[in-house]
């Protein structure tokens, strides 16, 4: 399938590392108008110079609702309209045992995991409706269709996220909106990475019947294949990229 993102105006939150960035780096040199979001601002003003005028830049806390109207609305009032949203921001969560988690850690994981999408698409589906077209990627995991043992907050929150993603495309179907979600397994980005043993990486990529992780721009290309306007009749679906793992 070919590229076709020239003159699209594209929101992608967790937009100054991994997958965000990577996305942000491959549709500047295709043409699209980018709208990018991070609570990073430094990292985020970097990479909008890097990228140019093509892109606009805003510090956004994807837990607070306010913050998220306002990156939508940027998008609207820098380039007349938004076409894709890609909700990536995310954050990943420390392995302990279900009877070790707190509340604290289910309301981190749901704030930002969760909420972090719910609140987004509030703020994007109005501008798509104006337009009766639009398409929405929520960044999810393997964890959000699966079981993963000792990440009870994570699976939790990234479970929601599907449900989000389904309820949202059956609603705004007919509006010409589609919304899915990304299912990647553990990629070696640096959210994931930071801080996990060797020794745990050696064993999840034993169980990847590809016998080796994904390249962060691997999953990139699926997320771009799955918000490419060529791809108009996906909707409601949560996309597992994961080397096989979920043919087990």
């Amino acid at each position: 399938m070919q590229s076709n993102f020239e003159g699209k105006v594209v929101l992608i939150t967790g937009a100054a590392s991994g997958f965000g960035k990577l996305l942000a780096q491959r549709l500047a040199p295709q043409g699209a108008k980018l709208v990018l979001g991070d609570i990073n601002e430094t990292a985020l003003d970097a990479l909008c110079s890097e990228l140019g005028e093509c892109a606009v830049g805003l510090r956004c806390d994807v837990s607070i609702e306010a913050d998220q109207q306002a990156l939508a609305q940027l998008a609207e009032k820098s380039f007349g309209r938004l076409d894709i949203a890609i909700n990536n921001a995310g954050i990943s969560a420390p392995m302990k045992s279900l009877l070790d988690t707190t509340e604290a850690d289910m309301d981190l994981s749901f704030a930002i995991n969760t909420k972090g999408v719910f609140f987004g698409m509030k703020a994007q589906i109005p501008l798509m409706q104006k337009h009766k077209c639009g398409a929405i990627l929520n960044v999810a995991s393997m964890a959000g269709i699966n079981g993963a043992p000792k990440l009870t907050p994570y699976v939790a929150a990234k479970h929601a996220v599907v449900g989000i993603t389904r309820t949202a495309a059956l609603e705004f179907a007919a509006q010409g909106i589609q919304v899915n979600a990304i299912c990647p397994f553990f990629t070696p980005t640096p959210m994931v990475t930071e801080g996990v043993d060797p020794a745990l990486i050696e064993q999840l990529t034993r169980a990847v019947p590809m016998r080796r992780l994904a390249e962060p721009n691997e999953v990139v290309s699926a997320m771009l294949h799955m918000v490419n306007p060529d791809n108009g009749f996906m909707t409601g679906q949560a996309i597992a990229i994961d080397g096989g793992v979920s043919a087990i």
